[in-house]
């Protein structure tokens, strides 16, 4: 984690609280020297202050926006900033905290950041193909992206709900305003009505400024509300009256604050089978399902497996470095007939293993099944290694073993970076440093 601010002071007592909360954090004095050392080194998330004394925390942003796509980034910002702090979340800012700051706040933000940045969204790419499934969705995204209406997308996890929103987002009117996204699922009951809604000075323990919510953050750009199915019940009511009357109440406001919002929201689960469990409001169904769109899984486009793999690997190899590097056709063949319940998106994060781990340029048939095996193995190591036996240690020593190994190749391949090393693992950063610390892997 890297830390940048000018303040020595402030920063080394920001870097302590990190500490104490149990991340490893470096300090810089600069947006420069951040920037360089984010140029050699991996890292989870960017905290940085907005005012600096040579470039801002805006600039920061920029670069790592071009640079490291993907890289959470979060604002610290005196209460005067607020504005700037605004501007930094349009232009693609996780989050931002005002100064001074609780411990307590600073872990909240920080925590949300790294949990909503754990999970790396297809590029547009998956949108590509020539079924007719997709081609339908196609279709839908341009002719709902004209309109204001709420759109609901449904479909599996992996399917690329978040792709499609950010595509209608880029063809609609507002395509030149803010695109926000609110994972519902990741945040807490007690704290998801202060993220959509903002809260005043005051209003709860810690809230030691007013603070916008994503509402007035999208304000004349588009809300994409993800995991919608997540909202419990005694939020629906709240997040119905923004959603019909454009207005809703900061915590601890008792002003109404108007916001210019087109909504899409996304889930995986059956909202009608909810509707009529009574864990899901009608009213609020209705309200967001104005426009439907399902997302096809892979399996019921099994004819795009080919140009979807074309295209992964072409992005991906630009992203390592890595020139010549096709797929034969049995390889083509061989990834056709794999079953991914992940979807594109597991199909995705597959293309980016055999780029990282492939020594090959020609990627075979042969690549293909080693890898399906092994990240099978790699991701959940949950038996033995071949020609194991009971007295050679416990089951759990097996397991740790298997997993320490995995975990080390992923590691080297990756020339020690955590971030791809995880992706590579198919699963998430924060567990792979877990898994690390755990393993005493160095």
């Amino acid at each position: 984690m890297v830390v940048v601010e000018d303040d020595t002071a402030v920063g080394k007592v920001v870097v302590g609280l990190l500490k104490k909360r149990g991340h490893a954090a470096t300090l810089f004095p600069s947006a420069e020297s951040g920037l360089a050392y984010l140029r050699a080194h991996d890292a989870s998330l960017v905290l940085t202050d907005l005012r600096l004394g040579g470039q801002d925390g805006l600039w920061l942003l920029g670069e790592i926006a071009r640079e490291t796509p993907g890289l959470p980034v979060v604002l610290m910002t005196a209460h005067g900033s607020i504005p700037l702090a605004v501007e930094a979340m349009r232009r693609g800012a996780r989050d931002f905290v005002t100064k001074p700051f609780s411990e307590d706040e600073i872990a909240f933000v920080v925590e949300k950041a790294l949990a909503q940045g754990s999970e790396r969204t297809p590029a547009a790419s998956s949108l590509e193909g020539e079924s007719d499934a997709i081609a339908s969705v196609r279709g839908l995204i341009a002719r709902v992206a004209k309109t204001s209406a709420s759109v609901l997308l449904l479909g599996e996890s992996g399917t690329g709900k978040e792709v499609a929103a950010r595509s209608i987002h880029g063809e609609s009117p507002r395509k030149d305003g803010p695109f926000v996204a609110v994972h519902c699922a990741a945040l807490p009951e007690a704290l998801l009505e202060s993220e959509l809604f903002g809260h005043e000075k005051g209003a709860f323990s810690g809230a030691i400024a007013r603070k916008p919510g994503r509402f007035e953050l999208a304000h004349g750009g588009t809300l994409f509300l993800d995991e919608m199915g997540d909202i419990p019940l005694s939020m629906q009511v709240k997040l119905l009256r923004a959603l019909q009357e454009r207005q809703f109440d900061r915590v601890g406001g008792t002003e109404p604050v108007t916001v210019d919002v087109r909504v899409v929201a996304a889930t995986h689960r059956n909202l009608e089978a909810m509707v009529a469990a009574g864990t899901f409001r009608q009213d609020l169904f209705y309200r967001l399902n104005v426009l439907p769109i399902v997302m096809p899984r892979l399996a019921d486009r099994k004819g795009d497996v080919r140009i979807l793999a074309k295209a992964f690997l072409a992005r991906f190899c630009r992203e390592q470095g890595r020139s010549g590097m096709e797929l034969t056709e049995e390889a083509l063949v061989a990834l056709e007939a794999h079953d991914f319940p992940g979807n594109v998106r597991e199909l995705s994060n597959f293309v980016e293993r055999l780029v990282v781990l492939c020594d090959n340029p020609r990627v075979s048939e042969g690549d293909v099944r080693l890898h399906l095996a092994n990240g099978r193995t790699e991701a959940r190591p949950s038996t033995p290694p071949s020609g194991s036996s009971p007295s050679s240690g416990t089951l759990s020593d097996s397991r740790a073993d298997a997993e320490r190994a995995a975990i080390v190749q992923a590691l080297a391949k990756s020339n020690n970076n955590r971030t791809l090393a995880a992706r590579v693992l198919g699963i998430s950063r924060r567990t792979l440093y877990n898994r690390i610390d755990a393993l005493g892997i160095d």
